[in-house]
């Protein structure tokens, strides 16, 4: 395993900050967030980051791991050496990520929350999630979060937000201005953009 070297990222959410890696954590477009510890039976890494004590929500991600804190009274210019120095450990230790593929449990789950669309519904859900693909979500990555498609049903899409979108104060600002506004401009059947994670 080559020597692991992590930098700190500020993100948009005051309480997130993004730690990229020089090391791939998982395949591209897949990625896992963890809003408890109850929720990261899959991921050993998480489950050890929820150790501190300040550590609220994990966000992982192709190279990049997001942390939310607890606490905003503590400063990340604390908190930033500890968990920078656990991760590089960690990864350089070989430490398992994850007990079950994610892009496999990903899959699963969206299977489960499809349903039953109308052939015409189908086709316009592949749409948005395409132009969520290709235009949305690299941004959104960069700000350590993440964008997925729940859902599409009369002219509303369903959006989840993750890692530091899900608590970020501009969320509701870029989900209306920005993505609703893509979205119907590209696909007219849809008339507005609701989203699951936010947390005010």
């Amino acid at each position: 395993m080559s020597a692991v070297s992590i930098y700190a990222e500020a993100s948009p959410n005051p309480e997130s900050m993004k730690f990229v890696l020089n090391q791939q954590l998982l395949a591209d477009g897949v990625s896992v967030d963890y809003p408890t510890l109850e929720a990261a039976a899959n991921s050993p890494v998480a489950q050890e980051l929820f150790g501190f004590d300040y550590v609220g929500r994990v966000f992982i991600a192709q190279n990049f791991v997001t942390v939310t804190k607890t606490h905003p009274d503590l400063a990340w210019t604390q908190l930033i050496p500890e968990l920078r120095q656990f991760l590089k450990g960690y990864v350089e230790a070989g430490g398992p990520l994850f007990t079950v593929d994610p892009a496999a449990e990903q899959k699963a789950a969206q299977a489960a929350t499809a349903g039953d669309p109308t052939a015409q519904e189908g086709q316009t859900a592949q749409k948005i999630i395409d132009l969520l693909d290709n235009y949305v979500r690299p941004a959104v990555e960069q700000d350590g979060g993440n964008i997925t498609f729940k859902s599409y049903h009369e002219g509303v899409v369903t959006v989840n937000l993750q890692g530091s979108c899900s608590g970020c104060p501009s969320a509701t600002v870029t989900l209306k201005s920005g993505i609703e506004n893509l979205l119907k401009r590209m696909v007219p059947e849809v008339q507005s953009v609701v989203a699951e994670g936010i947390l005010v």
